[in-house]
């Protein structure tokens, strides 16, 4: 009776051991996925991950799987951990937020800085932006810069104490955000900024619960909802140009990827940027097809466009 005990034992025990075993090998093969790349959880992000994917698959013979994260920290720790391959960082957000240095308003001087830092510290590769900047924009209703004919940040200044600002999370806790954009432009609201999900801001804007709003400047909703994008005229916010960031890992075991990327190098224009972000967000447009059809206009598009290997996974 003790021998059967101790061989069921055994055999539950040696069972387990191969099922973990195998649930590991299935982790580390990512399922027959080559390649992961990640978006950090907004429109554009959605739609530029998506660009990414389909310029992989359609001229190599990999397979790419798309993951989709909440924010730049979570996005670069999956990075570092080996959980995705690549995504685009804006370089402005990788200087200040990951590598915590200060401010350089010289695009090219904190390109070749991040470069550096992310190869040193990261084993990353920061390869050549998209052609387009993201930053940070501070918005406003088009009724008030018509009002008070306020067309930069400075002009603004003196109506902050009658103004509430609404702002995303990340924007008050980043080191380029709102406590460095308050003391350069010597803003003076009444009440503290309400902290709102950016998906909520422009309605809050639109509805007059606030009065300034942090966006992007590629934002297609913008133009759309009449609003005005005040101008940085100090010169508070370091450049964001996009760029695709790949393990170098992974750029050793596929060499085939660094061309692959490198022909989206200046292939996207701010306005083609906002145009694209519109047609999703303004026209419920799907992004697989947004994406392939601009993929077209610029002359990426291959024979493999109307295949499908994708697998979208949310983190």
């Amino acid at each position: 009776m003790k021998f059967t005990r101790f061989f069921v034992f055994c055999f539950l025990t040696f069972v387990l051991v191969i099922t973990l075993a195998s649930c590991q090998f299935n982790s580390n093969n990512k399922s027959g996925v080559d390649i992961v790349v990640a978006s950090k959880g907004f429109t554009e992000q959605d739609i530029l991950s998506e660009l990414l994917a389909q310029q992989i698959e359609t001229t190599t013979n990999l397979k790419v799987e798309r993951r989709r994260f909440t924010s730049a920290l979570v996005t670069h720790n999956a990075l570092i951990a080996g959980k995705i391959d690549a995504y685009i960082e804006y370089t402005g957000t990788a200087f200040t937020s990951i590598l915590k240095q200060k401010v350089i308003n010289d695009p090219k001087v904190l390109y070749e800085k991040l470069k550096q830092g992310y190869a040193q510290q990261f084993n990353l590769e920061v390869m050549e932006p998209l052609g387009f900047e993201d930053t940070f924009a501070m918005i406003i209703r088009g009724e008030d810069a018509k009002r008070y004919n306020i067309q930069t940040l400075s002009q603004a200044a003196k109506y902050t104490p009658q103004w509430r600002g609404g702002f995303g999370y990340e924007f008050v806790e980043r080191e380029d955000g709102f406590i460095g954009l308050a003391k350069t432009y010597d803003f003076r609201f009444a009440k503290p900024p309400r902290l709102m999900e950016l998906g909520l801001i422009y309605r809050a804007l639109l509805q007059k619960q606030v009065d300034m709003i942090n966006g992007n400047s590629t934002d297609g909703q913008i133009a759309r909802l009449g609003l005005v994008v005040l101008k940085d005229d100090k010169q508070y916010f370091p450049p964001y140009e996009a760029a695709p960031i790949v393990r170098q890992v992974t750029l050793k075991k596929y060499p085939e990827l660094r061309k692959v990327i490198a022909q989206l190098s200046g292939r996207i224009t701010a306005d083609e940027m906002r145009q694209l972000n519109y047609l999703v967000e303004g026209e419920l447009q799907d992004i697989k097809d947004v994406v392939r059809q601009f993929r077209k206009s610029k002359g990426l598009a291959s024979s493999k466009d109307n295949i499908s290997n994708s697998v979208i996974r949310k983190h």
